[in-house]
């Protein structure tokens, strides 16, 4: 069945009957003085929200490398939510693009997705991760993409996490150098806002 519109009618109302003698001349409305100083005062509170967001919630950062293909793209410009990840120990989910401190290095910053949650079981088989028993579906790995390395069956710690690159075959992360811990993460990759072809929310 289609939606139907109601139509609405307006009151019929009686005829009003009116003399000159009742007529009087409509009131000019004043003219407001403060449409530049309101102009003004809205955009000194837009400012202050963007520097609130970008200080204290989203970071700018730009991506280096080419792991994350084709999703990221060298030098391309994303926000960072800092504050997602501060709202609870287990709001860390399978698939996020999360900003880390480099577990080897901490003065360098590292982007990966989450595979792994603490208490799963992985492998890998020429390539394939079997997550819990299971062939991962992973749509975001190109077939060009993909190696054929094998790793045996670990286990995620507790407070730990398993990233990988979605270009395997060029990225270094848990396979080679191990688990990310849940105080190394401090963000999560939200949007691409640079290039501007590309603008739009990270996948």
């Amino acid at each position: 069945m289609e939606p139907r519109e109601e139509s609405l009618m307006e009151p019929v109302q009686e005829p009003i009957e009116t003399t000159a003698s009742s007529t009087a001349p409509p009131t000019p409305r004043p003219t407001s003085a403060l449409g530049p100083v309101s102009l003004l005062r809205d955009v000194a509170i837009s400012v202050a929200l963007a520097v609130i967001l970008i200080v204290f919630i989203y970071q700018p950062v730009k991506v280096e490398g080419t792991s994350m293909m084709p999703g990221l793209t060298d030098q391309e410009r994303i926000f960072v939510n800092k504050y997602e990840y501060k709202l609870g120990e287990n709001n860390i989910h399978r698939g996020d693009l999360v900003v880390f401190h480099y577990p080897n290095d901490e003065r360098e910053s590292y982007i990966k997705r989450v595979i792994g949650l603490p208490g799963d079981s992985l492998r890998i088989v020429d390539g394939d991760v079997f997550l819990n028993g299971r062939k991962l579906d992973e749509p975001y790995v190109l077939d060009a993409y993909r190696d054929h390395d094998s790793m045996q069956t670990e286990i995620v710690p507790s407070g730990k996490y398993f990233v990988l690159g979605d270009h395997r075959n060029s990225s270094s992360d848990s396979r080679s150098w191990g688990f990310v811990t849940r105080n190394e993460i401090y963000g999560k990759a939200v949007l691409v806002y640079w290039p501007l072809a590309k603008i739009g929310r990270v996948h």
